[in-house]
């Protein structure tokens, strides 16, 4: 399984657009872009929606209760939480074999200038997986605006710059197939 992510509750006022909306759009896209270009990858990808995030990560926590008895059948967990500004790269945690890969990948990406891979991955949503190996990874982009909107009136849709986005979208879309399709599962 490679499993993409963001999620859906925002919690007290605006609309969540930012956060998280644009995480839980991305998700969404990349497998519809896998889907309408005809790509079958060798593992299964999946989409997450999460909520409960904003209360706790209690629904990231009933996911993986669920789930966890399969975690040797999870490649990598990825959670784009932090905005979908101009993207540069992805966080990373995991092996240093897994690393190689990763950074290998996101040479693919090369066109659109999004190839750096940094420290560690985060998430609320996949700090569980990450505690027990399965590599993760995060959306890195341009946050600098991100805190004008986080939890306030003015996180909605007029915030979204629909070309950052797709940006976005084809790192998480690349990324995602391109580990689901490789012969063997990331190192850990």
């Amino acid at each position: 399984v490679v499993l993409v992510s963001g999620h859906l509750d925002s919690w007290d006022v605006g609309q969540g657009a930012m956060d998280d909306g644009g995480g839980a759009f991305i998700s969404w896209e990349a497998l519809s872009l896998i889907k309408d270009l005809g790509l079958r990858p060798k593992r299964t990808l999946r989409l997450v929606l999460w909520t409960g995030e904003e209360q706790g990560g209690i629904g990231a926590k009933q996911y993986y209760q669920l789930h966890k008895e399969n975690i040797s059948n999870f490649d990598i967990v990825m959670e784009s939480d932090e905005g979908t500004f101009q993207p540069s790269g992805l966080g990373f945690s995991g092996s240093a074999g897994a690393r190689d890969i990763v950074k290998e990948i996101m040479t693919l990406l090369q066109p659109i200038n999004v190839t750096a891979v940094y420290g560690n991955a985060d998430g609320t949503d996949i700090a569980y997986w990450m505690r027990d190996g399965v590599p993760g990874a995060s959306l890195h982009n341009d946050i600098n605006k991100y805190f004008w909107f986080h939890h306030s009136q003015g996180d909605t849709m007029t915030v979204q710059d629909p070309n950052q986005m797709n940006l976005c979208a084809a790192v998480w879309t690349v990324v995602s197939y391109v580990i689901a399709d490789m012969e063997e599962m990331l190192p850990r």
